[in-house]
C-alpha cells in the first residue's frame, strides 16, 4: 500500500519525533551551505520537497535568503501547494514544480546548482536506485557545491556504502551524523566538474 505522505507530514507537529529532529538536521546544513556559498546569486534544487520546510524553514531569516534561486520538486498536488504557500512570503526566487522528481526534465535549467537536497528519497527507494541517484549527482552540483542527503540508520546501516558511492562520484565529506542517532543526514562536496543532466532519465522508483 503506498504511504500517505501528506498524513507522513503531521509527525512534525511533535518537535520531538525522529523527523522533527531531522529536519534540524538538515537545516543547520543549509544553513552552513549557504553560508559558505561564494558571493552573488545561487541556485538550489530539492528533490522530493514535499512542503518545502527543511529550504524554506531557513530562507525565512537567512541573511542570504534574497540570493537563493530555487527549484522544489513535488509530485503531490497538495504539498506542492503547501511549499507555494511558504515560499510566497520570502525574499527569495523559489519555483516549486508539481512533477516526478525522479524524471532529470524537471531540473532543466535548474542545475548544476550550488545546493542540492536529497533528503527523505535514499530511505524509499532500492538500493541500487540509490546508488544511481548518487552517481549522477554531479549532473545536479556545481563545481564546490553541496549535496545533503538523509537516510535511517536501522540495520543494515546502508550508510557507509553511501560515503563510497558519493567517494566514487568525486565528492567529499562534510558531515555525517553518528550512528547512534535514529536518522542520518549527510552533506558532501562536490570535489570535481559537473556533468551535462541527461534528458529523457528516471533516477528512481518509490518503493513506498
Amino acid at each position: 500500500m503506498a504511504r500517505d505522505w501528506v498524513d507522513w507530514h503531521t509527525g512534525y507537529a511533535d518537535p520531538t519525533s525522529t523527523i522533527s529532529r531531522r529536519l534540524v538536521a538538515v537545516q543547520e546544513q543549509i544553513r552552513l551551505a549557504l553560508d559558505t556559498a561564494p558571493p552573488g546569486r545561487m541556485s538550489v534544487v530539492s528533490l522530493c520537497a514535499g512542503e518545502g520546510r527543511d529550504l524554506l524553514g531557513v530562507l525565512e531569516d537567512h541573511p542570504r535568503a534574497a540570493d537563493v534561486d530555487a527549484r522544489l520538486v513535488e509530485l503531490d498536488p497538495i504539498l506542492a501547494d503547501r511549499a507555494r504557500a511558504a515560499a510566497a512570503t520570502l525574499p527569495a526566487r523559489v519555483e516549486v514544480l508539481q512533477a516526478d522528481a525522479a524524471l532529470t526534465d524537471s531540473y532543466t535549467g535548474a542545475v548544476p546548482a550550488q545546493v542540492v537536497l536529497f533528503c527523505g528519497i535514499f530511505g524509499n527507494i532500492s538500493d541500487a536506485d540509490i546508488a544511481a541517484t548518487i552517481a549522477a549527482a554531479p549532473e545536479f552540483t556545481a563545481p564546490g557545491g553541496i549535496v545533503i542527503w538523509t537516510r535511517h540508520r536501522r540495520e543494515p546501516d546502508l550508510v557507509p556504502q553511501l560515503l563510497a558511492w558519493f567517494a566514487a562520484a568525486g565528492f567529499e565529506p562534510l558531515s555525517v551524523s553518528p550512528p547512534d542517532v535514529d536518522y542520518g543526514v549527510g552533506a558532501h562536496r562536490n570535489t570535481g566538474p559537473s556533468r551535462p543532466l541527461t534528458p529523457g532519465r528516471s533516477l528512481f522508483t518509490f518503493q513506498r
